[in-house]
């Protein structure tokens, strides 16, 4: 039987095992960055397993036959997200997504992209390199952490001009935790004849029906995130006219086909990422459904943050816990001592230097030159996890705040 969402008692899946042992995650670490990577249930790792060992006991039989493998897997993941399976084709991931729309796009010399300074940055540079080809050029939109959705809207309205052709924004920003109004930016758009490319990276399995409460003329979003599939797995869904414009990034023999068939194949490349996303899918719902996963990281995400708040807060001036107008279900924003994550880069070397030395998965960011820490957490989360982390991080955190001063 299931339980009810947990505060401090390990989650529980329907077939009684505790959710940290359906994940194969070494035990010895502290895994408090499902937002990253993903992890991938044990169940799922094998059921990969198995498809790759058929793939290798023939591989003749095996590769003839992907595309449709890949179509009967995109039919089951496409209502996932609210899209429909012909709008639908499987890519590696986000950055992949973008970078098949920005192929296809077409620009003039003086052009204006619109982003965001909450974006991603390989989406972001992608946008730049779209710009160089046509002698366009990307401007950033800067966006208050704590801006609400009526502040974010009315932003946009302030900042598209008359050589605005594309805006592209995040469903769930990355760097920030925080949810953007996209399908209002999107009606906004719209009305100004720009297109907008909706970067829904953390979006599946975070938010019901993702692509389809998105808007956007594009939509993308990583199935090896929040739904656990195998790592390189991701959804573009359009339903654009111009959609027969998108190409795969690998020329393979399923060119003649038409959107989205022609993604179903691309030469040897191991498709059991895809295969398996049904499965990923499928095994959360079984054990828990969807809906009560997002209430528990919701819940856990709010405690977790609490604790690691409280115990930074005497070494910051503000608030610890940064409170956001749109928060995500299963990650939140501390703040960091002062001195500390002030550039990506510094941020990215915190995470390892904490990896590397007392074992813990984590995730900084910077914005605005503040760091941040970003929890992110999943149903195999335990309030021992948060324990750890103030137990082993916060002290070297301190370390290297002072030596930042």
């Amino acid at each position: 039987m299931q339980q009810s969402p947990p505060t401090s008692a390990p989650v529980r899946l329907a077939s009684g095992m505790r959710a940290r042992d359906a994940w194969p995650l070494d035990p010895d670490i502290i895994h408090l960055n499902h937002g990253s990577f993903g992890a991938v249930p044990t169940e799922v790792v094998e059921h990969q397993n198995a498809l790759r060992a058929m793939a290798d006991r023939s591989p003749v039989g095996w590769f003839p036959r992907i595309a449709e493998h890949v179509a009967e897997a995109r039919t089951a993941v496409a209502p996932f997200v609210g899209a429909r399976p012909e709008d639908s084709a499987f890519v590696p991931n986000a950055s992949a997504a973008a970078t098949v729309v920005y192929n296809s796009l077409r620009l003039e010399a003086e052009d204006e992209i619109l982003v965001t300074d909450h974006g991603y940055g390989a989406i972001t540079m992608g946008a730049a390199r779209l710009a160089r080809r046509f002698g366009a050029h990307v401007r950033a939109v800067g966006i208050p952490l704590f801006a609400d959705r009526d502040e974010v809207v009315d932003i946009f309205r302030r900042a598209i001009g008359d050589r605005t052709r594309l805006i592209v924004i995040d469903q769930i920003t990355s760097p920030t935790a925080r949810v953007l109004p996209t399908a209002d930016i999107t009606a906004l758009a719209h009305e100004h004849g720009i297109r907008v490319l909706v970067d829904g990276a953390h979006a599946p399995g975070l938010v019901a029906d993702a692509a389809a409460v998105a808007g956007g003329d594009w939509w993308f979003g990583n199935m090896h995130k929040w739904p656990c599939a195998p790592r390189g797995s991701a959804l573009l869904v359009t339903a654009a006219e111009d959609r027969q414009d998108l190409w795969p990034l690998i020329d393979s023999w399923g060119a003649p086909e038409p959107f989205p068939e022609r993604f179903d194949t691309q030469g040897t490349i191991d498709a059991t990422t895809y295969l398996s996303t049904p499965a990923a899918i499928d095994f959360i719902e079984r054990e828990y459904t969807w809906a009560r996963t997002r209430d528990t990281m919701r819940e856990l995400a709010d405690l977790g943050a609490r604790m690691i708040a409280d115990a930074v807060q005497p070494y910051v001036a503000d608030d610890a816990l940064a409170t956001l107008p749109m928060p995500v279900d299963a990650m939140r924003l501390i703040r960091l001592p002062d001195g500390l994550g002030k550039t990506r880069e510094e941020a990215d070397a915190l995470r390892m230097t904490l990896f590397d030395t007392v074992g813990v998965e984590t995730a900084f960011t910077s914005f605005e030159g503040r760091g941040y820490y970003r929890l992110s957490v999943h149903l195999y989360t335990e309030i021992s996890d948060f324990e750890a982390f103030i137990e082993r991080c916060i002290p070297p955190i301190l370390r290297a705040a002072a030596a930042a001063s």
